[in-house]
C-alpha cells in the first residue's frame, strides 16, 4: 500500500534485521503496519485479537483488544496507521472465545516490540496453551510499510468507494495470495511426489476422449445408406425428399394440422383418478386430454403427474400439433429452457419447433469442432441434438480415396455423388427431427448458394434453417488445421506420404476457394476469426427465439484455445464423515491434508500459467481447500454451490429413508428429475451452471473449479457429453483431479488420485 519501504517480518524470516533509517525518514511520512495470523487447523470457535501500548488500543486491558478480521478461511489479519510521534510499539496476541464468556488465551512468550518498522528480537510464531497439554500454534507475519499523509489518504479513499469486495462470511469474494518467500517454509508440499505421473489413475471408459480422435467420426451413424450403398424412401409421418440430378429437389408435402381445442387453465387443481401427487415440482409436460377436455399439464416430480384444468371450459383454438410429435420435443430441461420450449410450441409455427443449423465454410476452418461444441452444449442444456456429418456419409458411400479432382467444381459426376450425399443427410436429419428430435447440426461446407437453396427447399415446412458461416483469416491456425485434418482425416489414413496428403488437401481448398460464396440469405450467423479466441466478430441476421439466442450466445465466447480445466470435490468435509448432506461444515483431519496437496499439486501444474485462476462455491469446505493455494486469484461462485437439498439439509439418507419415505422413494425412480422440498433437482443445478459453463468457454488460461459432487457431475457431464439421465450416476470420487484439456482436437480427460 501506498510508496516508500516494505519489511515483511514472519515467522520464517530473520529477525532483527534493521531497515537503512534514511530510507525510512520521509517529511511527514507513517508507518503503516500490517499483522497477520495463519493456523489451518482452528480449534474451536476462537478470533484472533491484538492488545498492547499507546496507540493501539491504549493499555494492556484485554477486554480492549482489537479483533483481528478474517481475510481467508485461515488467515485473520489487522491493519492500522501509527502516528510518527509513537514508533515503537509494545504488543501481544490473544484469542477470545466468538460465542461464550470463556477466559482469554493471551499467546506465551514476551511481549512484541516494533521500532520504526523494525521487530525487534527473532520472530516467532504465536504459541496458545488451551490446557496443560494442548498448545495452538499461528504462523505470524508482520508487514511494515512508510507511506506519505497524501499516498495514504489517496488510497483509503480509492479503496472505500471502489475497490471495497463484498465478502461471504467475512470471506471477500474475490482474492488472491501473493506466492510465498522462496526461504519461507509452507509445509504443503508434505507427502507430494515431485512427478505429477506417480498419481494418475484411468479415466473411466465412458469418459471423454483419451487421445485425439477425429471428431467427424463421432457423428451421427448414416442410416439412409442401405442396399449397396443405394437410398431409399423412408415411411415416417412425411414423405421421403428425393435429390434430381439436376441439383433440384422435389418434395410430397405433408398434409396440413388440423385444429386443436386447448384449455386455458386457471387456479384450480384437480387431481385426476388414480393419479397421486408428488411433493417435489418439476418439469412442464405435454397437454393430455382428461374428460373430454385438453388441460395443461404441470409435471411437479417424478410421481404421477398433477392436471390443472379450468371448470369454466374456456376454449380457444390454435394450430397445434399435440400428438406423440410435440410430446418428443419437449427438452428434458427445467427454468428457462422448459419455458421457451412451452412458449415455441404454443404460440410459434410448426417448422419453429425443429432446427437445423446448418455449417457453411471452406474447409480447415473449425466448422466440425465448432458443431461438436455446439453439440455438446445443447444436449447438456436438455434439447435432443444430434450432429450430421456430411464427409462421414461421403467415405461410407463412395470410399476414402477419392482425390482433390472428386472436388472441382469442373467435375460433374464429383459434384453429383457430393450433392447426392448431402440430400441423403439432410433427408435423416429431418425423418430424425419428425421422430422426435429437435435441433439438427448439418456439417458439410455448404459453400455455394446452390447447394444452400437444395436445403432450404427440403427443409421447408418441416423445420427452420439457420446458417452458421465460420470465416478465418489467420494463416497460421488455417494451416495448423491443415496438418492437423492430414494427420486425422480417414480422407488420408492410406496415404503413407505426408507431403503426398498435404498437397492434395491444398488442391482440394483451391477447387472450393474458386467457387465459394457468402452466405447472404436466409437467417445467418458469422463466425469471423473467433476460433483463436482473439476477438473477432459475429454478424447476425434474421435471428429470433429463445434457443437461437442461446446459441447466439454461446458462440460469442466459444474458442478453440487449448488450455486445461481442473475439477475436484473440496477436501473431505467432517459432515462428509458423519454421512450427511448439505450443511457448511469445516474439513476432516484428512480433508486438511488434501487442501496441501492440492496446493502442492496447482502450483507444480500451473508453475508457468500464471493467469490461472481458482474457482469455488460459497461454502466453507471449498473455500478452506483452496486457502493453501498462493499466487492465483480465488473467485467464489454462488453457482458452485451443492445441490440444495432444502428440508433434508443436514439429514442421512437413512434418516430421510426412516422418515421421509415417499420423497426417498420418489428420488430413488428418478434422481436427475427428483427435487428435493424446497431445494433443487439436478436440473435446477444444470440451468444454474450454464453461466459457468459459458465463462468456462470463454477462459483462454487454466482454471481450477474446487466445488461439489453433484455440481461437478453436471459440468463434467457437461465436457464428456454424457446424457442428462446418467449425470446423477457418475462417479465423483474425493480427493481426485479430473483435467480437462479443451483444444482443437476436442477434449481430452487425465485424472490424478493424490489420497487414497
Amino acid at each position: 500500500m501506498g510508496t516508500g519501504v516494505s519489511r515483511n517480518l514472519d515467522s520464517g524470516s530473520n529477525g532483527g534485521e534493521e531497515i537503512d533509517d534514511d530510507s525510512l525518514d520521509h517529511a511527514g511520512g507513517q508507518l503503516y503496519v500490517s499483522l497477520k495470523m495463519e493456523n489451518y487447523k482452528l480449534k474451536g470457535e476462537v478470533v484472533p485479537h491484538v492488545y498492547g501500548s499507546v496507540p493501539l488500543v491504549g493499555s494492556w486491558d484485554c477486554s480492549k483488544a482489537l479483533a483481528m478480521e478474517r481475510e481467508s478461511a485461515s488467515m485473520w489479519e489487522l491493519s492500522f496507521v501509527v502516528p510518527p510521534n509513537h514508533e515503537t510499539l509494545d504488543f501481544k496476541f490473544l484469542l477470545k472465545p466468538k460465542y461464550s464468556s470463556s477466559p482469554y488465551i493471551v499467546e506465551e512468550g514476551s511481549n512484541r516490540v516494533l521500532t520504526g518498522g523494525t521487530l525487534q528480537g527473532d520472530a516467532r510464531p504465536a504459541l496458545f496453551r488451551l490446557s496443560t497439554d494442548v498448545v495452538v500454534e499461528y504462523q505470524v507475519f508482520i508487514k511494515a510499510d512508510r507511506v506519505s499523509p497524501f499516498d495514504l489518504a489517496a488510497s483509503w479513499r480509492a479503496y472505500q468507494e471502489n475497490l471495497q469486495p463484498s465478502t461471504v462470511r467475512g470471506i471477500p469474494d474475490v482474492s488472491i495470495n501473493s506466492a510465498p518467500d522462496s526461504g519461507t517454509e509452507s509445509g504443503s508440499s508434505v507427502g507430494l511426489e515431485l512427478d505429477l505421473e506417480h498419481y494418475v489413475v484411468p479415466a473411466p471408459a465412458t469418459s471423454v476422449n483419451s487421445a485425439l480422435v477425429y471428431a467427424a467420426n463421432m457423428t451421427e451413424t448414416p442410416r439412409s445408406l442401405t442396399r449397396g450403398g443405394e437410398f431409399s424412401k423412408k415411411d415416417g409421418p412425411d414423405n421421403a425428399s428425393y435429390y434430381q440430378k439436376d441439383g433440384t429437389v422435389s418434395t410430397d408435402w405433408p398434409t396440413s394440422t388440423k385444429e386443436t381445442e386447448v384449455m386455458v387453465p386457471d387456479t384450480k387443481v384437480y387431481s385426476s383418478p388414480g393419479m397421486s401427487e408428488s411433493k417435489s415440482v418439476g418439469t412442464i409436460a405435454p397437454l393430455h386430454k382428461q374428460d373430454g377436455h385438453r388441460g395443461l399439464l404441470v409435471d411437479r416430480g417424478v410421481g404421477s403427474p398433477r392436471l390443472a384444468k379450468s371448470s369454466s371450459a374456456a376454449n380457444f383454438s390454435i394450430d397445434l400439433n399435440l400428438d406423440s410429435e410435440a410430446k418428443s420435443a419437449m427438452p428434458a430441461a427445467a427454468g428457462a429452457v422448459a419455458a421457451a420450449a412451452v412458449a415455441d410450441q404454443m404460440l410459434g409455427p410448426k417448422e419453429d419447433r425443429h432446427l437445423a443449423i446448418v455449417l457453411v465454410g471452406l474447409p480447415a476452418r473449425g466448422k466440425t469442432f465448432t458443431a461438436a461444441k455446439l453439440t455438446r452444449y445443447l444436449r447438456w442444456l436438455g434439447h435432443d441434438t444430434k450432429h450430421f456429418n456430411v464427409g462421414k456419409y461421403r467415405r461410407l458411400k463412395h470410399g476414402t480415396n477419392q482425390s482433390a479432382d472428386f472436388f472441382r467444381a469442373d467435375n460433374p459426376e464429383g459434384m453429383e455423388a457430393r450433392n447426392e450425399v448431402a440430400a441423403l443427410a439432410m433427408d435423416d436429419m429431418i425423418a430424425w427431427m419428425q421422430e422426435g428430435g429437435q435441433v439438427g447440426i448439418f456439417d458439410a461446407t455448404n459453400s455455394t448458394r446452390q447447394r444452400r437453396n437444395m436445403l432450404m427447399v427440403m427443409a421447408a415446412g418441416k423445420c427452420k434453417i439457420i446458417f452458421l458461416e465460420t470465416l478465418c483469416n489467420d494463416h497460421r491456425l488455417i494451416e495448423r488445421n491443415i496438418r492437423l485434418k492430414i494427420q486425422q482425416s480417414p480422407d488420408y489414413a492410406e496415404e503413407p506420404d505426408y507431403e503426398a496428403g498435404y498437397q492434395d488437401f491444398k488442391k482440394r481448398l483451391d477447387n472450393y476457394e474458386k467457387v465459394y460464396e457468402p452466405v447472404e440469405e436466409g437467417s445467418y450467423i458469422k463466425m469471423i476469426d473467433k476460433v483463436s479466441g482473439h476477438g473477432g466478430q459475429i454478424q447476425v441476421n434474421n435471428i429470433s427465439g429463445y434457443l437461437p439466442g442461446r446459441i447466439v450466445f454461446f458462440l460469442v465466447n466459444t474458442h478453440l484455445t487449448p488450455r486445461p480445466i481442473l475439477l475436484t470435490r473440496h477436501g473431505e468435509s467432517r459432515d462428509n464423515v458423519r454421512g450427511r448432506i448439505g450443511g457448511d461444515s469445516g474439513l476432516s483431519d484428512t480433508g486438511e491434508i488434501y487442501a496441501k496437496k492440492l496446493s502442492n499439486f496447482v502450483e507444480k501444474r500451473l508453475k508457468s500459467e500464471r493467469a490461472a485462476s481458482i474457482w469455488t462455491s460459497t461454502l466453507q469446505r471449498t473455500i478452506i481447500s483452496a486457502s493453501p493455494i498462493v499466487g492465483f486469484p480465488k473467485i467464489q461462485w454462488r453457482a458452485l454451490d451443492e445441490i440444495n437439498a432444502g428440508v433434508c439439509d443436514g439429514m442421512t439418507y437413512e434418516e430421510i429413508k426412516k422418515n421421509m419415505a415417499e420423497e426417498y422413494e420418489s428420488r430413488k425412480k428418478d434422481k436427475l428429475r427428483y427435487r428435493y422440498p424446497r431445494g433443487e433437482s439436478y436440473l435446477d443445478v444444470i440451468q444454474r451452471l450454464e453461466p459457468v459453463i459459458i465463462e468456462l468457454e470463454r477462459q483462454r488460461a487454466p482454471v481450477v473449479v474446487i466445488s461439489h459432487q453433484a455440481v461437478l457431475r453436471a459440468l463434467y457431464a457437461y465436457f464428456a457429453d454424457r446424457p442428462l439421465k446418467e449425470i446423477p450416476h457418475i462417479e465423483m470420487p474425493l480427493h481426485t483431479i479430473i483435467e480437462i484439456q479443451m483444444g482443437v482436437s476436442g477434449v481430452q480427460e487425465k485424472r490424478y488420485k493424490l489420497m487414497d
